[in-house]
């Protein structure tokens, strides 16, 4: 073992593969190249091929699928895309109109058309506009689909960019309104301002007419961080304006620009003396809203991990913060917080219990947060869509696996309002969905959720993906199936969704149970689902495959080298392989917090373990894994794909490759890329099986 790590140290300089991390590189590019030309020619002459893209394209270009909208200041905006509209619309409309059969939707920027006009490549990332009136808006546009943009102020009145307006070179940044004149700015000013992960390392106050050159340091954080995010929050009930600094992915400082002055340059930027141990919610009034993900001792009492808890800003500011920390909602040992939104006069909980969700608000009362259920339905996921700080309406949507998107409106006093549904995307009348559980190798009970045809025989036979994730406290909830999971059941197969470690479906615990040196747990959860797949008769590894995608592809690589015998086919998609060399790699460091150092020799040891990359072995069989990721993703290298790849190859190993020219790290830049891979990945697993 000691030599296998040395020789696999993170520099790794005599890997034979490392020319595949060159993105722009003419052989790295040439060798993308011949992948994707053998690899598509076989899927794509699949006779399957076209129709099930054309009914993927179909589903997401449907002129009835729901609008869903963002609430600011009583009106509701949509960014819309079909077929027409291939980059997309920004549009808005009235709460009034929004809830009526054919809203009368006002074009604020069409996208397409702001592409052509600049010759730019551009993909829609997101926007800021400032309250109250939300006249003005940062916009921030991706070249090809990655995370790095470029910020224009854009006035949403008259329906253009701002001449001479605040205006960004392309970086990985944030910006937040502060006043109309004032904006507080991340971003790449030279060297040394950025973090090892990519991410910046200052933030200053940046004035109208002023180039950004000269703009005012406020904070700097360490460059070992994953970042600083600047951020504002402006309500009826006050304004905060400050940075969230992250030392890593799940510690958080956050700091509040704080003075008498009305020049926001003189101001000091100052930290809430709070445990790092939490995650930023937002502010309510005088109280900044965090969830616990550790225990937080405060004398005799403990605010058990998971917490939601409000705390004086003013006490947080001082020192103070034991003097009035409240606590919101308590999840139990089998549920969780999945979401928080803040309205104008109480928060929106999203609440999943047994991994299904329920929907609760709570407003401060004489003695406390008062909670109370808001009745919506259940055996489903529920997730707050938009929150009007404003008005305090909300947008709330329901789905399970086989029943579509209903969308809810909830406003102050007033009961919620079907306001939208989904038709159907498929017959599901044949179809039933489980909730399971498999016992992992350490005792752990691991819940999964089957859906299937109803008259599936127990005989081994039954095509089957199984879906995995688990990592960063992410929940994998029920919600309506659509592209590859709906094509999939529609050819007959069965669709399943494991909850293993790692994920947040049961709150801090369940994701700290399988942090760095514990991480062998996600994955040892992941093959009890398989196996209970197998044992119970429900299918076979012949006809077992599994599907995940960036730290779910990591999930599928180690799956394909710890155990190849208990799948025929695997989807890896945009995915972290090469664990020795990952947090050298565009936004890796950031997640050392989750996996580990490599640098760190006790720590390389334990990652080297399941390294997907490093564990390849010439002398066993593997299934043929189908990999995919993008150029354009720089948040995970698509060197990882296309080393792994190359390295199978050059052991005799099957592969099929698939490299998207844009997309970032979702792989797809627009509707109709996205029914490619979808039909990609459904004929491939089609062809292993089950036919």
């Amino acid at each position: 073992m000691a030599a296998a790590v040395g020789a696999s140290a993170a520099v790794a300089d005599d890997d034979p593969y490392l020319w595949l991390e060159e993105v722009e590189g003419e052989k790295a590019l040439e060798w993308v190249h011949e992948r994707n030309k053998h690899s598509l020619g076989i899927l794509e002459a699949d006779e399957r091929f076209t129709p099930l893209m054309e009914r993927a394209l179909k589903d997401y270009n449907a002129k009835d699928k729901i609008a869903y909208g963002t609430l600011m200041g009583g009106a509701v905006h949509n960014f819309w895309q079909d077929e027409k509209n291939v980059r997309g619309i920004w549009r808005r409309t009235s709460l009034k109109s929004y809830k009526g059969d054919e809203p009368n939707w006002i074009t604020i920027l069409d996208f397409d058309k702001l592409a052509e006009e600049e010759g730019e490549n551009w993909v829609y990332k997101s926007r800021d506009c400032l309250a109250p009136d939300f006249g003005r808006c940062l916009i921030n546009l991706s070249r090809g689909g990655g995370d790095a943009v470029v910020v224009r102020e854009f006035d949403a009145v008259t329906k253009r960019f701002v001449d001479g307006g605040f205006e960004t070179p392309e970086s990985k940044q944030g910006s937040a309104w502060i006043d109309a004149d004032t904006i507080l700015i991340g971003t790449n000013f030279g060297e040394g301002t950025m973090t090892d992960s990519g991410y910046a390392n200052q933030i200053k106050v940046w004035k109208r007419n002023n180039p950004l050159e000269i703009a005012t340091l406020v904070h700097e954080g360490n460059t070992k961080d994953v970042g600083s995010f600047p951020f504002a929050s402006h309500r009826p009930d006050g304004t905060y304006v400050g940075v969230v600094q992250a030392p890593d992915f799940f510690t958080e400082v956050i700091h509040v620009l704080d003075g008498e002055s009305d020049d926001w340059t003189q101001k000091e930027m100052r930290p809430l003396q709070l445990p790092k141990d939490i995650s930023f919610k937002g502010f309510f009034g005088d109280t900044v809203i965090v969830q616990m993900r550790k225990d937080w001792a405060l004398g005799s009492k403990t605010v058990k991990a998971g917490t939601l808890v409000s705390i004086k800003v003013a006490d947080a500011l001082e020192g103070r913060a034991a003097a009035s920390v409240t606590e919101i909602f308590v999840p139990t040992e089998r549920s969780s917080i999945d979401g928080v939104s803040i309205g104008k006069d109480r928060l929106f909980l999203s609440i999943l219990d047994e991994v299904t969700g329920q929907l609760v608000s709570a407003k401060p009362g004489p003695q406390g947060w008062e909670v109370s259920n808001l009745g919506l339905p259940e055996n489903g996921a529920l997730d707050v869509v938009s929150v009007d700080e404003w008005t305090d309406a909300a947008f709330i949507k329901f789905a399970s696996f086989l029943q579509p998107d209903t969308l809810y409106a909830v406003e102050l006093g007033g009961k919620p309002e079907e306001i939208a549904s989904l038709p159907a995307r498929f017959d599901a009348s044949d179809m039933v969905t489980e909730q399971k559980f498999a016992t992992s190798k350490d005792g752990t009970k691991v819940p999964y959720f089957v859906i299937r045809h109803k008259d599936v025989k127990m005989d081994g036979t039954t095509p089957t993906i199984l879906y995995g994730y688990g990592g960063f406290e992410i929940a994998i909830a029920p919600t309506y199936l659509t592209g590859t999971g709906k094509l999939w059941l529609e050819e007959g197969g069965a669709y399943v969704l494991a909850n293993i470690r790692g994920g947040g479906e049961f709150g801090p615990k369940w994701h700290q149970a399988a942090l760095k040196e514990n991480r062998q747990r996600a994955y040892d959860d992941f093959i009890a689902v398989g196996e209970d797949l197998v044992n119970s008769g429900f299918t076979s590894p012949e006809h077992l495959g599994i599907r995940g995608g960036s730290n779910g592809g990591l999930l599928m690589g180690v799956m394909t080298t710890q155990r190849p015998d208990l799948w025929n086919a695997v989807i890896c998609a945009v995915p972290l392989l090469d664990m020795m060399r990952f947090h050298t790699l565009l936004a890796g460091a950031s997640w050392m917090g989750e996996y580990g150092n490599p640098d760190v020799p006790e720590e390389r040891e334990y990652i080297l373990k399941y390294s997907p990359y490093q564990n390849l072995d010439e002398g066993k069989d593997y299934p043929e894994v189908f990999f995919y990721t993008s150029t354009k993703d720089d948040r995970v290298h698509p060197g990882h794909a296309r080393k792994m790849a190359a390295k199978m190859l050059g052991m005799g190993k099957p592969v099929l490759y698939y490299e998207n020219t844009e997309g970032g790290h979702s792989a797809a830049a627009n509707l109709k890329q996205r029914a490619y891979t979808d039909a990609l990945q459904v004929v491939y697993a089609l062809k292993k099986l089950k036919d």
